[in-house]
């Protein structure tokens, strides 16, 4: 999960914008472990990149719920949607402490987000990179920028404290 996460050792201006951003998603992801789902969490940030407004926020709610689409990001992109009244996040940020797996890959390019910015890699589902890229095949109509890596480390040491504990 954390193998490709380096440990930031200068300042990164690519990652560290987005600093702030994965605080809040992993403030989504503790909430989710509270409920005995696996702790992801997501942010959809509006226009205007690290500083734009939160306009959707989501946690994994699976085993809350019974629904096998309550991903954090699906709940988030909803959130989203909802505030916008319009489907087309275009202009948008996914922020997000788990690389996409491929059903929210796909919701992300559906949504047309302009940006995934991720925590921990996902070396046994990810979507983003690490496992596929459906984020940037070229075969689709719309490819997201995607910053992988953000706080990776305390993204990857949360989910690996949930597995362990199971």
């Amino acid at each position: 999960m954390t193998a490709r996460d380096p440990a930031p050792a200068t300042p990164d201006p690519l990652r560290d914008p987005w600093r702030p951003a994965m605080r809040r998603a992993l403030a989504e992801a503790t909430a989710a472990r509270a409920t005995g789902d696996v702790p992801v969490g997501a942010l959809v940030l509006g226009p205007g990149g690290p500083a734009g407004p939160v306009l959707g926020a989501g946690r994994n709610e699976r085993e809350a719920s019974g629904d096998p689409t309550a991903h954090a990001e699906v709940l988030a992109l909803r959130a989203a949607a909802r505030e916008l009244g319009a489907w087309r996040l275009e202009g948008c940020t996914l922020v997000v402490t788990l690389e996409p797996c491929t059903m929210c890959a796909g919701a992300s390019v559906l949504a047309r987000v302009d940006r995934i910015v991720f925590g921990a890699h996902d070396l046994k589902a990810g979507a983003a990179g690490s496992l596929w890229d459906v984020v940037r095949d070229r075969r689709l109509n719309h490819r997201p920028e995607v910053i992988g890596g953000v706080l990776a480390p305390d993204c990857g040491s949360l989910l690996t404290a949930f597995f362990r504990s199971r």
